[in-house]
């Protein structure tokens, strides 16, 4: 009896033991699955990040080009370095392919919708200095992108990046000064049309947007000069007749020497932000917005090297005084217009002092220009057109003279059917030296002149005369096929006339960097036409 009520009450035990072992293993309930929602407040391609109140879009195009007879990748004409030379280490193309990535976050709170946005271009061209010269292609390690154009290669461009928050916007973003369409009043291809402001890779801002309804709103904004507003500050100098060394305008080694007549920028450090700011109306029938600027042009000192470099006197020989210039732009854009559904006309006008990247712009660096060609003079070798761009010149000792610039572009867009659309675009600017520029570069151009001859080793033709004024017109067309949707196939062609008011000839050695001979060279305008085909995915 004792043996069977042992059994029972171990068997129990056991059986107790084994549920509770059983009970333990069963899995714990889980939570719900969070899935994506979709945002909708902020238009199409928004979702939740899950389990915040954040909504995120992540977008951006992979783009493919090709630019023939150009200076750049990106569409410039061939109107400096090699491809402005026409030799043998001009590249007859160039290409790039690029993967933007976007990523734009926006928050709902009591001040309103906070929003971050980035965009990194990852790519790969083709040496974008438009040459193979050794003389271009720089092996320095700093920022030098010939060194990451390697096979399995390229490197990350970055763009926009900046948060929004109350009406205030920080980073790096389009200017204050900046129209919609930033360069682009035709949604071209080129990054270089002239005649107006661009900063559509943007700068390095602070700026604060009033909205008082209707479509009317102001902006005023603090912009970062180093990189995007400065054009160049030329150091007019004379020097002791020792060759090369002659004239400040002789021995600057970026693409532009004694031929060339472009002076070494000779600007100091930056010590103010450029005031930028808008007024404009953004309406149903288009847009109207007048936009102003404040730049200050401060040069380095008055004893420098004909490169415009210091030296052990340069700190004794003090500065020329700093002066501040400006530039003020209107623009306007026409919607709802008789020729058809999306067609538009944009136009913007631009009118600088000292301040000539609001005029000679670029989504770079403002070009100079060097261009040769043919010649039917009598005893020249080819014939030469240049251009220096920049804010101001002054001569040792000197106050600094402000260059005056205008511009006016703009575009007729035009959509024939869902499928194909065209942009016809131009743009015609120029750039004017004031009398005392205009001596002082003359007189730093020309050198000491004994006997008719320029100490510097160049000679003038007896009807030479210097005047560095000069103009610049672009006509483009671009028609482009929308098989499908987002995927996108164009072909645009560019026209670019410089037109440069230097005569005569002058016999010299145009450049230690390009591979001209010691020739007389005839002042001549000059033009050139670029033809760019693109494939272009938005995602």
């Amino acid at each position: 009896m004792k043996m069977v009520k042992s059994l029972v009450l171990g068997s129990a035990a056991g059986l107790i033991a084994m549920s509770g072992a059983q009970a333990a293993d069963l899995p714990v309930k889980a939570k719900a699955v969070e899935y994506v929602r979709i945002c909708s407040l902020y238009g199409a391609g928004f979702y939740y990040i899950p389990g915040t109140d954040t909504c995120i879009k992540l977008g951006g195009y992979l783009r493919v080009d090709t630019t023939f007879n150009g200076s750049s990748t990106q569409g410039a004409p061939a109107w400096s370095g090699d491809s402005g030379a026409q030799d043998r280490y001009r590249n007859y193309f160039i290409t790039r392919s690029r993967m933007a990535l976007t990523v734009d976050t926006r928050t709902a709170t009591e001040y309103g919708v906070v929003r971050t946005f980035g965009q990194g271009d990852f790519q790969f061209d083709m040496l974008s200095t438009g040459g193979q010269n050794p003389n271009s292609l720089a092996t320095n390690l700093g920022n030098n992108t010939n060194l990451l154009n390697t096979p399995g290669g390229g490197y990350v461009a970055v763009e926009y990046v900046f948060i929004q928050f109350a009406g205030f916007t920080f980073g790096k973003s389009s200017s204050a000064f900046a129209t919609p369409w930033n360069g682009y009043p035709g949604a071209q291809n080129t990054s270089f049309l002239l005649g107006g402001h661009d900063t559509v890779t943007g700068v390095n801002n602070i700026q604060y947007t009033a909205q008082f309804g209707n479509g009317v709103s102001a902006t005023i904004g603090l912009d970062d000069p180093t990189v995007f507003d400065r054009t160049g500050l030329g150091y007019l100098a004379t020097f002791p007749a020792t060759g090369a060394t002659a004239t400040a305008l002789a021995t600057n080694s970026s693409s532009s020497t004694s031929v060339l007549g472009i002076a070494p920028n000779a600007y100091g450090g930056t010590h103010a932000p450029d005031v930028v700011g808008n007024i404009r109306v953004d309406q149903a029938w288009g847009l109207f917005q007048l936009s102003g600027s404040l730049h200050e042009v401060n040069a380095s000192y008055n004893t420098l090297t004909s490169a415009a470099l210091p030296t052990t006197a340069s700190e004794l020989s003090g500065h020329p005084d700093t002066k501040w210039g400006g530039a003020v732009m209107a623009a306007l854009q026409i919607k709802n217009i008789p020729t058809g559904a999306g067609d538009d006309i944009k136009i913007d006008t631009t009118w600088a002092h000292g301040n000539t990247k609001q005029v000679i712009s670029t989504s770079a660096a403002s070009p100079s220009f060097a261009m040769f060609g043919s010649t039917s003079r009598a005893g020249a070798y080819q014939s030469l057109g240049v251009g220096y761009t920049s804010d101001g010149v002054y001569a040792p000792g000197g106050a600094i003279e402000l260059t005056d610039a205008w511009g006016v572009r703009g575009a007729f867009n035009h959509n024939w059917d869902p499928y194909w659309s065209s942009s016809l675009f131009g743009s015609y600017a120029g750039v004017h030296y004031n009398g005392n520029a205009k001596a002082q570069y003359c007189a730093a151009y020309t050198g000491p002149v004994v006997g008719g001859a320029a100490l510097s080793g160049r000679t003038f033709s007896a009807d030479f005369s210097c005047n560095p004024d000069f103009n610049v017109a672009q006509v483009g067309l671009i028609t482009r096929w929308t098989p499908v949707k987002n995927l996108t196939f164009s072909l645009e062609t560019l026209w670019f006339h410089l037109d440069q008011k230097m005569t005569g000839a002058v016999t010299a050695t145009p450049s230690a960097t390009l591979p001209k001979p010691t020739a007389t060279y005839e002042f001549r305008d000059q033009d050139t036409v670029a033809l760019n085909v693109r494939v272009q995915r938005n995602f």
